[in-house]
């Protein structure tokens, strides 16, 4: 799980929808009491923007004509988690080519 945080509309449909199931999972995660120490260490995680994201991704699938049902689940943010936006990118275009012709 993690957080790309790259802007959404270079995101390739696996990416975008992957992203979004992930951030319900994080929340879920918080909900549960489950530690996110892990995520946060490695910088695949900022708690305080789950859901500044979510909307994100939400507005972007929306915008690809997608069909958005499941709103994310009410939680307490902290501020926490620092990611690395440029390294995601750089891993992105590296690892999927949809994503890579996306971004140019």
């Amino acid at each position: 799980m993690r957080m790309w945080m790259v802007d959404p509309k270079i995101l390739c449909r696996q990416h975008l929808l992957g992203e979004h199931v992930e951030l319900h999972m994080f929340a879920g995660t918080i909900i549960a009491g489950t530690s996110l120490k892990g995520y946060i260490d490695k910088g695949l995680l900022e708690v305080h923007n789950i859901r500044s994201r979510h909307s994100q991704l939400v507005e972007e699938m929306i915008r690809r004509g997608y069909h958005h049902n499941s709103p994310l689940q009410d939680f307490d943010p902290w501020e926490e988690g620092r990611v690395d936006v440029e390294a995601n990118h750089r891993d992105l275009i590296e690892r999927c080519e949809e994503c890579r012709r996306l971004s140019q």
